[in-house]
């Protein structure tokens, strides 16, 4: 069996001239397999995608409620932020309200994400900072943990640290396995990454879009989440990102979360593929990277259209990730970028 298929194509004239390879995976709340493209039990790094299973910790514990974090805050900590001025603002205030400063930070510095805000800083002659790290919601949570629980902070990023032990215990809880059988790395921001096949970690998110077979606090916790996440988009990515765009258009019905190297992660609420039907979780892997950024949106997209959860008003809302002209620097139409694959469902 071919591990990864073609998900993702461009064309150039009358040849099909670059393919993106890639494995799908779509299960329900049981781990029932639904649907898969390529291999669906390839381990692979959920890079940020964990950031919601990161976060859960703290939220289960009562940290969250205890520093009278809002919504609005719990969804940065669970985001890959654009680092707009906005992001800013309310990373400050998480942080003052747990006690640490942006100084306390081991998430390093890149410039913002968001470009017009990185012109801004550029014209202001002013240097990015910690705070505007995609990750330093993550990083504030994990700081916000280890206050919660009188754990040091110094050195919270060392794997063996208090802090890092409690959230791979409930990471690998949410995935089915056992902590030491969660292949561990050190993701871009030197925080602990954690991989789990495709099928568990898409299992984990149907049971973030319905926890309710889980027991207290955890189904509590994860509900929080969902709905923090869901309700703030503009919190979890920023400005044109898929999964700002996604959780905007579907109204609440979506929980969406992308990672880095192409990894996508997404839990569908219960009902939305139709009347009584369960939550579902999706997880997807572009095996290049995708570091151009072309094929995980379009994937994720053709995975939704495919399940029939939008509609056309949401799909236009998507356009620029759904099938679309390739264009050459002069704006001429010279192919297209469009997906290649249909889902293979699996008889239950």
């Amino acid at each position: 069996m071919n591990r990864y298929e073609p998900l993702v194509e461009l064309t150039r004239g009358p040849l099909v001239e670059s393919i993106h390879f890639g494995a799908v995976a779509v299960v329900d709340g049981n781990g029932n397999l639904l649907a898969s493209a390529g291999d669906p039990t390839l381990v692979v790094n959920l890079r940020s995608s964990a950031k919601p299973f990161q976060a859960l910790s703290l939220v289960e514990s009562g940290g969250a409620e205890a520093f009278g974090w809002s919504d609005r805050e719990l969804a940065l900590a669970c985001a890959s932020h654009s680092g707009t001025d906005e992001h800013v603002a309310v990373l400050r205030s998480m942080q003052a309200k747990v006690g640490v400063s942006e100084g306390d930070l081991r998430c390093g510095v890149h410039p913002p994400m968001d470009e017009a805000t990185a012109k801004a800083l550029r014209e202001r002659g002013e240097q990015p900072t910690p705070n505007r790290h995609n990750c330093s919601g993550k990083h504030t949570g994990m700081l916000a943990n280890a206050r919660f629980h009188s754990f040091p902070i110094e050195d919270y990023l060392n794997p063996e640290h208090p802090v890092q032990r409690l959230i791979l215990q409930t990471f690998a809880e949410m995935v089915g396995l056992a902590p030491e059988d969660v292949p561990i790395g050190i993701d871009g921001c030197s925080a602990p990454t954690f991989a789990a096949p495709l099928r568990n970690a898409a299992q984990a998110y149907a049971l973030l879009a319905d926890p309710s077979r889980l027991p207290e606090p955890r189904r509590s916790a994860l509900k929080r989440i969902f709905h923090a996440m869901t309700e703030n988009p503009d919190m979890v990515a920023g400005p044109q990102r898929f999964d700002t765009l996604l959780m905007q258009a579907a109204g609440g019905r979506i929980v969406s979360k992308g990672g880095a190297e192409g990894y996508q992660a997404m839990g569908i609420a219960p009902g939305v593929l139709g009347p009584g039907a369960p939550a579902v979780g999706v997880t997807l892997k572009i095996s290049d990277g995708d570091l151009a950024g072309r094929a995980v949106g379009t994937a994720a997209l053709a995975v939704l259209l495919q399940l029939g959860v939008l509609g056309e008003k949401e799909r236009a809302a998507l356009s620029r990730f759904d099938r679309r002209p390739l264009k050459n620097w002069r704006g001429i139409e010279v192919g297209e970028i469009r997906p290649c694959f249909s889902l293979v469902p699996v008889a239950l």
